[in-house]
């Protein structure tokens, strides 16, 4: 039997182990530490309310997608279910400390990017509704761009060609800007809007002419009509010596009324002294005499009226 060397030395396996432990120990301790801190950064340990969000397509949605409000997560998608009808039920876990963003008028969209993730996303237009109650059940409204790809495409290629139709050659755009491109330069031209109105200089340059020739007839008639010794002078004159005339008129027309009566009276007499026949015939002579002056004067002013006023009226006298 061989005895240990007591000058060699004996090894150190049992600081070894412990150190061991210990570094397992520490690094368990992390781990469950590490494990808890990411549960309790997810939210796994606080009181939640539910939200069932229906679909007719979850395409896109996975288990722990957040629900966001304004850009902010609020809830977080906790399972996927396919219900008996066919729609696809999302039940998400919302916090009781968020859940006061989400209203009974809150509506939720499921928006798809053609580049990017899939979102859940909630709006609350109005703030002062009664809150959501928990276990409330929402239809989750569908936002995919990649589905109006084709009706987009559709649309810009139809775009186009009304565009390219437009900006043809023999298009009524490009004929109308031709025809405008014309009015402008005629625009330019001597008489500038004028000559772009009548389609040529010479055309706008007989309209100046005859309104040249407007002006001058203008002038010439004012000139005739209310100038000195004019039409309104001449008739203002007419009227008044018409109007003397008329005076004249009236008084010889007094005086064959007055003659006239002096005729019946005579007559008359002459009815009821038939002895006097004689005397009465010498009367008549005179009275006679005096109706026929009287006659011609009326005459004599009548004519003298129409030759100073052309009065288109018959001036005859019937005498009784």
């Amino acid at each position: 039997m061989t005895t240990p060397d007591p000058a060699e030395p004996t090894p150190a396996w049992p600081h070894i182990e412990r150190r061991a432990n210990a570094l397992l120990l520490l690094i368990a301790s992390l781990v469950t530490g590490f494990v808890l801190y990411v549960m309790v950064a997810r939210g796994v340990f606080e009181s939640t309310q539910q939200l069932v969000l229906v679909s007719d397509d979850s395409e896109g949605v996975i288990v722990g997608m957040d629900l966001t409000f304004s850009g902010f997560p609020i809830g977080r998608v906790r399972r996927i279910e396919l219900a008996a009808d066919g729609m696809a039920r999302m039940v998400i876990d919302v916090p009781h400390k968020d859940a006061h963003w989400l209203r009974s008028s809150s509506i939720f969209t499921l928006e798809r990017g053609v580049v990017g993730d899939t979102r859940i996303r909630a709006y609350s237009g109005i703030m002062s509704d009664p809150p959501l109650p928990p276990g409330s059940e929402r239809t989750l409204l569908r936002g995919d761009t990649s589905a109006e790809m084709p009706r987009l495409i559709a649309s810009a290629r139809a775009l186009l060609e009304n565009l390219e139709a437009m900006t043809g050659t023999e298009s009524p755009l490009n004929t109308s800007l031709s025809q405008l491109k014309v009015t402008s330069e005629r625009m330019n031209g001597r008489y500038g809007l004028l000559s772009g109105v009548m389609g040529s200089d010479d055309h706008a340059q007989k309209v100046i002419q005859t309104l040249e020739r407007t002006n001058r007839l203008l002038a010439k008639t004012e000139e005739r009509v209310f100038g000195n010794d004019g039409l309104v002078d001449s008739t203002q004159a007419t009227l008044v010596s018409s109007k003397a005339a008329l005076d004249q008129l009236h008084s010889v027309l007094r005086d064959t009324r007055n003659t006239l009566k002096n005729v019946d009276a005579v007559l008359a007499e002459a009815q009821v002294v038939g002895a006097n026949a004689r005397i009465a015939s010498t009367d008549l002579g005179v009275l006679r005499a005096e109706i026929e002056s009287s006659l011609r004067r009326v005459s004599q002013l009548a004519d003298e009226i129409n030759r100073k006023w052309p009065f288109a009226r018959d001036n005859e006298i019937k005498l009784p």
